[in-house]
C-alpha cells in the first residue's frame, strides 16, 4: 500500500514538473522576443515576471491532495489486503447480528405459539350463568337459563357452538354397572350425574372415544341413554359400547351409547355420567341448567358478553352473568413480554461481543500501519482524512457482517421452526435494521481507533519504519 502511495505521489509530482517546464520555456521565448524588439518597459517587465511566477507555481487546493476516490482505494486496500484478518473480524459481527436476529425471531415465533395456545382454549370460550344473590348464607340463583338457550345465542355473531349443562340431584341413589346390591362389597364413590344439551360436546371441545353422543331425538323423547366420561368408564369397568352395556342409577337402567374424552374447558365431565336434558327432566325433575357453555371466535368475547344476555332475556338482561375473554389476554401479553426481554438481552450481549472484536482488530490495524500513516501525513494527508479512512473501513466491515449475519439468522429461525412444525414469524424491518445495525456497530467500534490513528505524528510514525 505504501508503494502505491509513493507511485501516486511521484506521478503527481511529475505532472506538476512538466507543467512548470512548459511554462518556463514559453516565458523564455516571450522574453527573447521582447528584448529583440526593445519595446518592453520596466513596468511591463515586472508584470511579465509576476505572470511567469504564477504560471510556474500553480495553487493546489488542499482538498485535491486526498479525494474521495483515493479514500475508497485506500479503504479497499486496507480491507482486502488482509483476508484472514477480514474473515475473523467479520465473523464476530456475523455471530453478533445472527444471534440478535435468531433470538428476536425465536421470541416472536414462540410468542406466536403461545398466542395460538391461548386463542385455542381461553380466548375462544365463554360461560353464561344466572346471577346469584345471598340468601341465608347460601348463593341462590335469581333467574334461570331458558331451555332453548343454545338456539338463542348461536344466532349471534362470533358464537360457534353452545350447550347447556346442569347437575342432576340423585340423593342417596348410586350409579353402578350391575344391579346387584352386595352389602359386603366395599363402598365405591359414585360418579357425578350431569345433564347436557346435545351441542355441549362441541362447545367444550370434547371428542368421542367410542360410540356416539346423544342427539336432539334422544333429548326430545327423554330416552334412557347415557354417555360417560373416559375416567368414569374405567371406574365402572366399561371400555366398549358395541354390546350396548347398561349402567344403573338406583334401579333404573340406562344404555351407554358413548364414551367421551377431551373436554378441555370442563375436565370434570370425564368423571361423570351424562344424560340428555330431557331425560333428566323426566326422570329426576331437573328444574334448570346451571350454566351455558359457549365456543366463540377469537376476539369475539366483548361482543358476545354484551349481546348474549339480551338474546336470553331481552326484558331482563341483567339477570345473567357472562364470563367472556377480553380481546387481549393480559397473561398472554405478560408471557410474550418476558420472552422478548430475555431473548433481546442475549442478542445485545452477542452484538457487543462482535463490536469489541471490530474495535480490537481495528486497533491492531492502526498499530501495524503506523509507518504508512506517518508517510501519508508527511505527504500532506490531514488528520481528518486519516480518521475517515479507518472509520469507513470499520463501517464497511460492520455492514458486511450485518448482512451476512442477518441472512444466517433468518435461515436458522426458518429451519428450526420447520423442524418443530411451527410457523416462523420474522419481522422484515427488523432484519434490515439488524443489517444496518452492523454498520452502526462498526461505526462505534472504529471511533476510538480512528481517533488514535489521526493523532499519530508524522515524525514518530516514520521513526517506527515504513
Amino acid at each position: 500500500m505504501t508503494r502505491s502511495i509513493l507511485r501516486r505521489f511521484r506521478r503527481r509530482a511529475a505532472t506538476e514538473g512538466d507543467g512548470s517546464a512548459t511554462d518556463d520555456s514559453a516565458t523564455e521565448r516571450d522574453g527573447s522576443a521582447s528584448e529583440g524588439d526593445g519595446a518592453v518597459t520596466d513596468g511591463d517587465a515586472s508584470v511579465t515576471d509576476g505572470a511567469r511566477d504564477a504560471a510556474a507555481l500553480p495553487a493546489v487546493a488542499r482538498a485535491d491532495r486526498f479525494t474521495n476516490q483515493d479514500l475508497l482505494v485506500e479503504v479497499s486496500h486496507g480491507i482486502g489486503g488482509h483476508t484472514g484478518r477480514l474473515v475473523m473480524t467479520t465473523l464476530g459481527t456475523v455471530l453478533g447480528i445472527a444471534s440478535l436476529v435468531v433470538t428476536i425471531g425465536f421470541a416472536q415465533t414462540a410468542a406466536g405459539q403461545i398466542s395460538r395456545q391461548f386463542d385455542a382454549v381461553a380466548a375462544t370460550q365463554a360461560v353464561v350463568k344466572p346471577e346469584t344473590a345471598n340468601s341465608g348464607g347460601d348463593e341462590v340463583a335469581t333467574s334461570t337459563l331458558p331451555w332453548d338457550s343454545p338456539a338463542r345465542v348461536e344466532r349471534l355473531n362470533g358464537v360457534e357452538r353452545a350447550g347447556l349443562i346442569g347437575e342432576v340431584p340423585i340423593g342417596e341413589l348410586q350409579i353402578t354397572a350391575v344391579p346387584i346390591n352386595d352389602p359386603s362389597a366395599p363402598e365405591v364413590l359414585s360418579p357425578t350425574l350431569l345433564a347436557t344439551s346435545p351441542g355441549l360436546l362441541d362447545a367444550v371441545r370434547g371428542e368421542v372415544r367410542a360410540g356416539r353422543y346423544f342427539d336432539d331425538g334422544h333429548d326430545s323423547r327423554a330416552d334412557r341413554v347415557a354417555v360417560i366420561g373416559v375416567r368414569a368408564a374405567e371406574k365402572l369397568g366399561i371400555n366398549r359400547v358395541d354390546s350396548q352395556p347398561s349402567i344403573f342409577i338406583g334401579e333404573r337402567p340406562y344404555t351407554v351409547i358413548g364414551i367421551v374424552d377431551g373436554m378441555e374447558r370442563r375436565p370434570d365431565l370425564l368423571d361423570s355420567v351424562i344424560l340428555p336434558l330431557g331425560t333428566a327432566r323426566a326422570d329426576f325433575g331437573l328444574r334448570s341448567a346451571s350454566e351455558l357453555q359457549l365456543r366463540i371466535d377469537a376476539g369475539a368475547g366483548p361482543l358476545v358478553a354484551k349481546q348474549a344476555p339480551i338474546a336470553l332475556d331481552p326484558n331482563a338482561p341483567e339477570n345473567f352473568d357472562v364470563q367472556a375473554p377480553r380481546s387481549g389476554s393480559s397473561l398472554q401479553e405478560s408471557v410474550q413480554a418476558d420472552i422478548n426481554v430475555v431473548f433481546l438481552i442475549l442478542g445485545v450481549i452477542a452484538l457487543l461481543a462482535g463490536g469489541l472484536g471490530i474495535a480490537n482488530v481495528t486497533l491492531l490495524s492502526v498499530s501495524e500501519r503506523t509507518g504508512e500513516i506517518g508517510l501519508r501525513r508527511a505527504l500532506g494527508a490531514t488528520s481528518r482524512q486519516i480518521a475517515r479512512q479507518f472509520m469507513v473501513e470499520s463501517v464497511v466491515i460492520g455492514l458486511l457482517g450485518g448482512l451476512i449475519g442477518a441472512a444466517v439468522g433468518v435461515f436458522a429461525v426458518v429451519v428450526v421452526a420447520l423442524v418443530q412444525q411451527w410457523t416462523p414469524i420474522i419481522d422484515l424491518p427488523m432484519v434490515f435494521g439488524a443489517a444496518v445495525l452492523g454498520a452502526v456497530v462498526g461505526l462505534g467500534a472504529g471511533a476510538y481507533p480512528a481517533r488514535k490513528a489521526s493523532r499519530i505524528e508524522p515524525i514518530a510514525a516514520l521513526r517506527a519504519g515504513v
